[in-house]
Protein backbone atom coordinates (compact mmCIF):
# COMPACT_ATOMS: atom_id res chain seq x y z
CA UNK A 1 0.00 0.00 0.00
CA UNK A 2 1.64 3.37 -1.08
CA UNK A 3 1.82 6.18 1.88
CA UNK A 4 0.51 9.20 1.04
CA UNK A 5 1.01 12.75 1.73
CA UNK A 6 -0.97 15.26 3.92
CA UNK A 7 -1.61 17.28 1.31
CA UNK A 8 -3.74 14.49 -0.65
CA UNK A 9 -6.49 14.55 1.81
CA UNK A 10 -6.65 18.32 2.42
CA UNK A 11 -10.32 18.98 1.70
CA UNK A 12 -12.13 22.15 2.29
CA UNK A 13 -16.45 22.75 2.45
CA UNK A 14 -17.52 25.97 2.38
CA UNK A 15 -21.42 26.55 3.12
CA UNK A 16 -23.49 29.74 3.25
CA UNK A 17 -25.37 29.81 7.10
CA UNK A 18 -28.79 30.04 5.66
CA UNK A 19 -32.27 30.99 8.14
CA UNK A 20 -33.05 26.98 8.07
CA UNK A 21 -29.68 26.71 10.05
CA UNK A 22 -30.78 29.00 12.94
CA UNK A 23 -31.68 27.62 16.44
CA UNK A 24 -33.22 29.56 18.90
CA UNK A 25 -31.57 32.27 19.77
CA UNK A 26 -31.11 33.31 16.04
CA UNK A 27 -27.49 31.36 16.11
CA UNK A 28 -26.28 28.84 13.77
CA UNK A 29 -27.03 25.63 15.41
CA UNK A 30 -24.05 23.71 16.30
CA UNK A 31 -25.47 20.63 15.21
CA UNK A 32 -25.36 21.49 12.19
CA UNK A 33 -22.03 22.81 11.92
CA UNK A 34 -20.91 18.89 13.72
CA UNK A 35 -23.33 17.05 10.67
CA UNK A 36 -20.85 19.25 8.21
CA UNK A 37 -17.69 19.04 9.68
CA UNK A 38 -18.41 14.84 9.98
CA UNK A 39 -18.73 15.36 6.24
CA UNK A 40 -15.62 16.81 5.81
CA UNK A 41 -13.95 14.32 7.81
CA UNK A 42 -15.27 11.40 5.70
CA UNK A 43 -14.35 13.29 2.15
CA UNK A 44 -10.31 13.85 4.09
CA UNK A 45 -10.36 10.23 5.58
CA UNK A 46 -12.21 8.34 2.14
CA UNK A 47 -9.47 10.63 0.12
CA UNK A 48 -6.13 8.97 2.15
CA UNK A 49 -7.39 5.82 2.61
CA UNK A 50 -8.91 4.99 -0.70
CA UNK A 51 -12.78 4.10 0.22
CA UNK A 52 -15.31 4.02 2.65
CA UNK A 53 -14.85 5.33 6.12
CA UNK A 54 -16.90 5.75 9.53
CA UNK A 55 -17.00 7.94 11.96
CA UNK A 56 -15.03 6.68 15.35
CA UNK A 57 -14.86 9.21 17.65
CA UNK A 58 -14.98 13.18 18.01
CA UNK A 59 -12.59 14.88 20.13
CA UNK A 60 -11.96 18.53 21.16
CA UNK A 61 -15.32 19.87 20.40
CA UNK A 62 -15.44 23.60 21.81
CA UNK A 63 -17.53 26.12 20.02
CA UNK A 64 -15.19 29.46 20.15
CA UNK A 65 -17.53 32.40 18.33
CA UNK A 66 -21.20 31.60 17.30
CA UNK A 67 -22.05 31.55 13.42
CA UNK A 68 -24.10 34.19 12.19
CA UNK A 69 -26.80 33.15 9.59
CA UNK A 70 -25.59 35.04 6.00
CA UNK A 71 -22.07 33.91 6.84
CA UNK A 72 -19.64 31.87 4.57
CA UNK A 73 -18.43 28.82 6.94
CA UNK A 74 -15.32 26.99 5.83
CA UNK A 75 -14.73 23.54 7.01
CA UNK A 76 -10.61 22.70 6.14
CA UNK A 77 -9.91 19.38 7.14
CA UNK A 78 -6.62 17.03 6.48
CA UNK A 79 -5.80 14.10 7.84
CA UNK A 80 -2.85 14.35 10.40
CA UNK A 81 -2.48 10.92 12.21
CA UNK A 82 -2.59 7.66 10.69
CA UNK A 83 -2.65 4.03 12.74
CA UNK A 84 -3.44 0.85 11.36
CA UNK A 85 -6.97 1.39 10.59
CA UNK A 86 -7.83 4.70 11.82
CA UNK A 87 -7.31 8.15 10.52
CA UNK A 88 -7.17 11.36 13.25
CA UNK A 89 -8.71 14.36 10.81
CA UNK A 90 -7.70 17.70 11.91
CA UNK A 91 -11.24 20.41 11.04
CA UNK A 92 -10.35 23.78 11.15
CA UNK A 93 -14.03 26.14 10.72
CA UNK A 94 -13.53 29.73 9.54
CA UNK A 95 -16.81 31.69 8.93
CA UNK A 96 -16.51 34.92 6.85
CA UNK A 97 -19.11 37.35 6.85
CA UNK A 98 -19.60 38.81 3.09
CA UNK A 99 -20.68 42.36 4.09
CA UNK A 100 -17.52 43.41 6.61
CA UNK A 101 -15.06 40.82 5.21
CA UNK A 102 -14.67 39.91 9.34
CA UNK A 103 -13.36 35.94 9.73
CA UNK A 104 -13.32 34.24 12.56
CA UNK A 105 -12.42 31.18 13.78
CA UNK A 106 -15.42 29.24 15.51
CA UNK A 107 -13.80 26.06 16.41
CA UNK A 108 -11.31 23.18 15.88
CA UNK A 109 -11.54 19.50 16.34
CA UNK A 110 -10.56 16.21 15.48
CA UNK A 111 -12.87 12.96 14.21
CA UNK A 112 -11.19 9.44 14.42
CA UNK A 113 -12.30 8.09 11.29
CA UNK A 114 -11.81 3.58 10.27
CA UNK A 115 -11.50 2.53 6.89
CA UNK A 116 -14.05 -0.52 6.34
CA UNK A 117 -14.27 -2.20 3.25
CA UNK A 118 -17.47 -3.45 1.59
CA UNK A 119 -18.27 -6.43 3.96
CA UNK A 120 -17.46 -3.82 6.82
CA UNK A 121 -14.24 -5.45 7.82
CA UNK A 122 -11.55 -2.84 9.05
CA UNK A 123 -9.15 -2.14 6.86
CA UNK A 124 -5.56 -1.22 6.63
CA UNK A 125 -4.86 3.14 5.57
CA UNK A 126 -1.75 3.76 3.84
CA UNK A 127 0.92 5.92 5.74
CA UNK A 128 1.19 9.50 5.91
CA UNK A 129 4.10 11.58 4.39
CA UNK A 130 5.02 14.22 6.75
CA UNK A 131 6.71 17.16 4.68
CA UNK A 132 6.67 19.83 6.97
CA UNK A 133 7.49 20.78 10.81
CA UNK A 134 3.61 21.65 11.67
CA UNK A 135 2.43 18.17 9.74
CA UNK A 136 5.09 16.16 12.35
CA UNK A 137 3.85 18.48 15.13
CA UNK A 138 -0.01 17.56 14.01
CA UNK A 139 1.10 13.91 13.94
CA UNK A 140 2.80 13.50 17.28
CA UNK A 141 -0.47 15.75 18.43
CA UNK A 142 -2.77 13.00 16.81
CA UNK A 143 -0.61 9.97 19.09
CA UNK A 144 -1.06 11.93 21.79
CA UNK A 145 -4.81 12.23 21.22
CA UNK A 146 -5.26 8.89 20.59
CA UNK A 147 -3.39 7.74 23.54
CA UNK A 148 -5.34 9.75 25.27
CA UNK A 149 -8.74 8.89 23.86
CA UNK A 150 -7.42 5.17 25.14
CA UNK A 151 -6.17 6.18 28.46
CA UNK A 152 -10.01 7.84 28.92
CA UNK A 153 -11.94 5.02 27.83
CA UNK A 154 -9.78 2.41 30.44
CA UNK A 155 -10.65 5.38 33.16
CA UNK A 156 -14.32 4.88 32.39
CA UNK A 157 -14.82 1.11 32.68
CA UNK A 158 -12.12 0.72 35.46
CA UNK A 159 -13.80 3.33 37.94
CA UNK A 160 -16.88 2.18 37.90
CA UNK A 161 -16.26 -1.58 37.43
CA UNK A 162 -17.99 -3.28 40.42
CA UNK A 163 -18.96 -0.15 41.73
CA UNK A 164 -22.36 -0.57 43.58
CA UNK A 165 -25.63 0.78 42.81
CA UNK A 166 -25.90 2.11 46.68
CA UNK A 167 -21.97 3.56 45.72
CA UNK A 168 -22.96 5.27 42.88
CA UNK A 169 -25.89 6.86 45.24
CA UNK A 170 -23.24 7.97 47.57
CA UNK A 171 -20.70 9.35 44.74
CA UNK A 172 -23.53 11.50 43.55
CA UNK A 173 -24.68 12.60 47.37
CA UNK A 174 -22.11 15.76 46.38
CA UNK A 175 -23.11 16.49 43.55
CA UNK A 176 -25.70 18.69 41.30
CA UNK A 177 -28.63 16.22 40.94
CA UNK A 178 -31.71 14.81 42.54
CA UNK A 179 -32.30 11.16 42.67
CA UNK A 180 -35.86 10.24 42.13
CA UNK A 181 -35.75 6.64 41.42
CA UNK A 182 -39.70 5.80 41.12
CA UNK A 183 -40.63 1.76 41.77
Amino acid sequence: MNAKTVENSITTITELMVPAYANFSGKVHGGILLSIMDKVAYVAAAKHSGGYCVTVAVEGVEFLNPVEVGELVSFKASVNYVGNTSMIVGIRVESLNPKTGVVKHTNSCYFTMAAKDENGTLVQVPELILESEDQIRRFCEGRVLRDYSKKKRDILKSDLKGVTYAQLIEQCAEERCVINIKD
